[in-house]
């Protein structure tokens, strides 16, 4: 495997320090290095596999779900409760018009990350964020009625799925949507047999990025193995 890394840049998460990545250089096999990588800590971007390679800092923590020592709290059966009226479809990238989930996705980035790097929201920006030729993502609906009401896009990956992206109607957030999906995905995954939920970077000091350690049987990757330790920063 071939890396490179990029020059640093100022973080998304935490706007006072630096942020850099490290790269994979694609080649021919792309889909089976993305298997190894996301097991060492990397995520997927449109087709970019990366992980942060700071200087200074060592805040981002890959976090995933061993979903044998999954237990739902009180709180997520509370949550699981208030929306039983959704209805929840598994659709393959070839069942769904991925456009079609730009008006939701719209709707999200407007109301809730105006001060991120997707805002303004943009069509092509949004397809190429979620597109790859080598991993066709799925695409979790929840809908209320006939509504989409959230959508939570993941991944296959070898041992278990990858929670990509999520994005939900802005005005039903009393439903705690983004909470919910996670609560989907575990019910979905742990329907393939898959032993693990990746749900990507933990940032003790970002509150966008430090909710992932609420859901029991989290594991958290240091750099050379995944450890069941409690992560408190």
């Amino acid at each position: 495997m071939k890396f490179g890394l990029t020059s640093q840049f100022t973080c998304s998460y935490l706007p006072d320090r630096d942020e850099r990545l490290l790269v994979h250089v694609g080649d021919a096999l792309e889909g089976q290095v993305y298997d190894k990588l996301i097991q060492a800590g990397f995520r997927r971007s449109g087709e970019q596999m990366y992980r942060p390679h700071c200087t200074r800092c060592d805040e981002c923590k890959a976090i995933r779900i061993n979903l044998a020592e999954y237990t739902p709290s009180r709180s997520h059966k509370r949550l699981l409760n208030k929306n039983k009226d959704l209805h929840l479809f598994w659709r393959s990238s070839k069942d769904i018009k991925l456009a079609d989930y730009f008006p939701l996705y719209a709707d999200y980035i407007s109301e809730r990350h105006r001060d991120g790097s997707m805002y303004p929201p943009d069509l092509n920006s949004f397809l190429t964020f979620n597109q790859c030729a080598w991993r066709q993502p799925y695409f979790l609906e929840a809908r209320l009625d006939n509504r989409i009401v959230a959508v939570a896009i993941t991944d296959k990956v070898a041992n278990g799925l990858s929670a990509f992206y999520t994005f939900f109607a802005p005005d039903l957030d009393k439903r705690s949507l983004g909470s919910f999906m996670i609560l989907a995905q575990i019910e979905q995954a742990q329907q393939l047999d898959y032993p693990y939920l990746y749900l990507g970077y933990y940032i003790n000091e970002c509150n966008k990025m430090n909710y992932k350690t609420q859901y029991s049987g989290y594991e958290w990757f240091n750099g050379e193995n995944w450890l069941n330790e409690p992560l408190t920063g």
